[in-house]
């Protein structure tokens, strides 16, 4: 008989030595899959998780380094952050104690899934064997006692599973690890441990314990497939591509800067795809879609093949179905993940890595080009929209800047591998529109899930992820009282990030919706409490400093006043804080009534048909016109 070897450990110390020793491949990159734990210990794991971290801590304390947090839902988002700076390659696991603190995650989970971001999340559950039964913070339905918190992660995780026995340990966490480092398959991968299993002890066979390498796929594309998507673009005469995060994560930028300089193919990105070319690049148009440039919706409607690559096609990038406005349009969809290459019906999936197929692309379509017709009209709107964006960023003088002229004044203070963080409310559509990005790491905005409160959190998690880059967090009002008391992590580890709040006393981008559905901006402002009115749509404005409760978790805090000089003052902010190896916050006063130029793209939020208010009758009657335009795309 083999004898195998084991040692004797806990199961939460295993999973721990586990994966300390997970290592992903990615061609000649080889980095730690999981380079440290985030963890808020309670009684669900502080003798579990807690003691496994500490003894680490003690005996080897470059093997699994763990780091503090202030919120469950802010470690996922770090792990995030981090993630995408490594091109999905590495991430961060989050440990949580039962109940609320598991549920406090759930943002998170969803989050990262919605992005096809790898993240590992650890909640705590309750006992597996029952012995205390109830616990304290445990969700109790009695028509199913097997229900706890950590099965709401069922729906929300690209992996799901319960450490139930000891044993279970070992296929469960090789299962994880392979959807971590699967880019079809990524996002939240899940890992519940009861409290109890996690203190069990078990002997550990060394082989589980041993390093392991994780080799990303990059599957190259079918020779049918990919004949049949260079027969399309061969016959089009207006072809556009769509890069979306696909193209950054596998690396693509350099193939796809050289395909479409061969071609002349024009260029609009997602959120996700920004930095897939430098802004002032020929092919590249901007952002496409609802939050698009003139020069990418206008060349988009009139496109009859729309080349997607890398992107999930949210109904942001197609403006909702109205942007691809040829009766005729076809799609070809690259993407790693079938379920988003066959989006839209199209009948020209190429299921395949971004580099890859782009790879293949560029040999299979030498000598195609684009006419010189439409080339010119590439050129001519690119000079147009470059324009607009020049008048945007003009210096107006008012005491209380608009966003466009913020945006602009970053723009020009910041290094071209400064890496700009973003996330909820009117900042990402004005970025997607007027952020001139020159670098392919230089454009953060998580806009799957656009979570208030990611800004703060994530923009850790790119530091993390990337030390040697400055990290500008743009955030607004609403979105920092979300999630504001990472600051204090920054402090804690000594992380350097500087944070913009941008001040509009309110949500300015449902208020802007709430303008065009017809309710007014009702319950958008931040306001005192009108009696009379029973509403906050008065002239009161809450006496909040924002600027004080920063400075008050230790961060560098400079405040811009309101004045003719702000946007001077502001750009001398951000030299301060560039200069600085500390975190700054940095306050100023908007106006959110100044609005970025229109780029031409829709956004269907349905109206209400029948009203009794004049405004929303109105704004009906205005939906029906752009709801006209929306079509299948069939491709």
């Amino acid at each position: 008989m083999t004898t195998v070897e084991t040692k004797r450990m806990t199961v939460a110390q295993a999973l721990v030595e586990f994966l300390a020793r997970q290592w992903t491949v990615d061609g000649d990159i080889r980095e730690r899959t999981i380079p440290g734990v985030f963890g808020i210990f309670g009684h669900g794991n502080v003798a579990g998780i807690g003691q496994a971290l500490r003894q680490a801590n003690e005996l080897e304390p470059d093997l699994m380094p763990y780091y503090q947090a202030r919120n469950e839902q802010a470690m996922v988002h770090q792990s995030v952050g981090y993630a995408r700076m490594h091109r999905r390659r590495g991430t961060f696991a989050s440990a949580a104690s039962v109940g609320p603190g598991a549920a406090n995650m759930l943002t998170g989970a969803a989050l990262a899934t919605s992005n096809r971001m790898p993240a590992l999340l650890l909640p705590s559950d309750t006992f597996a064997t029952r012995v205390a039964d109830p616990v304290l913070q445990q969700l109790e339905l009695p028509h199913d006692i097997g229900i706890q918190v950590t099965d709401a992660f069922r729906p929300l995780s690209r992996f799901f599973d319960r450490v139930q026995r000891p044993e279970q340990l070992f296929s469960i966490a090789l299962a994880a690890m392979r959807v971590l480092t699967d880019p079809a398959e990524t996002g939240a991968v899940t890992i519940a441990l009861p409290e109890d299993v996690q203190a069990e002890v078990i002997d550990v066979p060394l082989e589980f314990l041993q390093e392991r390498e994780w080799h990303l796929r990059r599957p190259v594309p079918e020779r049918g497939p990919l004949e049949r998507a260079v027969a399309a673009i061969r016959s089009a005469k207006r072809p556009i591509i769509v890069a979306g995060g696909g193209v950054i994560y596998s690396g693509a930028e350099d193939v796809l800067r050289r395909l479409v300089e061969a071609t002349g193919i024009p260029v609009g990105t997602s959120q996700a795809g920004g930095g897939s070319l430098p802004w002032d690049h020929p092919q590249y148009l901007g952002g496409i879609g609802a939050t698009g440039t003139t020069a990418a919706n206008r060349l988009a409607a009139e496109a009859d093949v729309v080349i997607g690559i890398g992107t999930r096609y949210s109904d942001f990038t197609t403006a909702s179905r109205t942007v691809f406005q040829d009766p005729d349009v076809r799609f070809v969809n690259v993407n790693v993940a079938a379920f988003d290459a066959y989006k839209h019906g199209s009948q020209l999936p190429v299921i395949a890595d971004a580099r890859e197929a782009l790879e293949a692309l560029l040999v299979e379509l030498d000598g195609f080009r684009v006419d010189a017709a439409y080339a010119e009209r590439i050129e001519r709107e690119n000079r147009e929209w470059d324009a607009a964006v020049d008048a945007a960023f003009a210096a107006s003088g008012l005491d209380r800047p608009g966003q466009p002229e913020i945006i602009g004044a970053v723009q020009a203070a910041s290094d071209p591998t400064d890496v700009i963080v973003q996330a909820a409310g009117s900042l990402p559509g004005d970025l997607h529109k007027l952020w001139r990005v020159r670098d392919p790491l230089g454009y953060h905005v998580e806009y799957a899930f656009s979570c208030m409160g990611y800004e703060i959190a994530g923009g850790l998690g790119v530091r993390r992820g990337a030390p040697d880059r400055d990290v500008i967090v743009m955030v607004g009002d609403g979105s920092y009282l979300m999630l504001h008391t990472e600051l204090v992590t920054a402090v804690a580890e000594g992380l350097k990030v500087i944070v913009i709040i941008v001040q509009n006393h309110g949500y300015a981008s449902i208020g802007h919706l709430s303008e065009t559905v017809g309710s007014d901006r009702f319950g958008t402002w931040y306001r005192s409490y009108d009696e009379g009115a029973r509403n906050f749509q008065g002239d009161e404005i809450l006496p909040v400093d924002l600027a004080a409760n920063a400075r008050s978790y230790g961060v560098d805090v400079i405040e811009v006043e309101p004045g003719p000089g702000a946007i001077r003052d502001l750009q001398a902010a951000i030299a301060t804080a560039k200069a600085s190896d500390r975190s700054t916050v940095i306050h100023l006063e908007s106006d959110p009534l100044v609005y970025a130029p229109d780029g031409k793209g829709w956004w269907d939020v349905p109206v209400a048909p029948e009203a009794e208010i004049e405004v929303t009758r109105a704004a009906y009657r205005e939906y029906l016109v752009d709801k006209a335009k929306q079509r299948p795309l069939l491709g």
